[in-house]
Parts: C-alpha cells; sequence; structure tokens
C-alpha cells in the first residue's frame, strides 16, 4: 500500500519511519539542524515547489533515508495512512 504525499510522489507505507508538522517541529533548533544538514547532504526531497511545506516525511527504503517535504497536512496524511492500514487488517482477517 501506498501514501500519495502529494504532486506525483507517493511512498511505501512500510518504508515511513516519521510524519511530522512541520510549524510546530521546527519551533526546535534541533529539528531546523536536522533538516538544513539533512538538506545539504541531499536527503530532502521538496514534493511541490512554491508551497509552503506543512509536514516533512521520513522514509528509509533499502538502508536509504529520503526526508520528503509536502504540503499536505500531517492531520490528512495520518487519516490516510489509518485508511490504508486499517484496509490491510481487513484484508488479513478476511483471509483468516
Amino acid at each position: 500500500m501506498f501514501l500519495h504525499l502529494g504532486g506525483d510522489y507517493i511512498v511505501s507505507i512500510k518504508d515511513i519511519i516519521a510524519i511530522v508538522d512541520m510549524e510546530k517541529s521546527t519551533i526546535s533548533q534541533d529539528t531546523r539542524n536536522f533538516l538544513k544538514i539533512s538538506d545539504e547532504e541531499g536527503f530532502i526531497i521538496d514534493v511541490i515547489e512554491n508551497e509552503m511545506p506543512k509536514s516533512f516525511i521520513i522514509t528509509q527504503e533499502k538502508h536509504k533515508s529520503k526526508i520528503f517535504l509536502s504540503p499536505i497536512s500531517t492531520t490528512t496524511l495520518y487519516k490516510r495512512y489509518e485508511l490504508l492500514t486499517n484496509s490491510m487488517k481487513e484484508k488479513r482477517m478476511e483471509e483468516k
């Protein structure tokens, strides 16, 4: 199952480590430093340019980390994530 992050970007839900609110988390200097270093090292992918990101999604696939800046709120992303995981659980229950 895949989560749509905005634009043409989707990620496998099994690769998601964290979905973080940009406004609330960047109050911390540590978070700002983390994002700055991640950008300098090429880990950041801006999902939609020319829009302020509302969230960032930390993923890891095959030992490679990526951070997606998304214009979609953490609330919306989490709701989508819940729908997908609940759908997967229901499917497993039906198979038993």
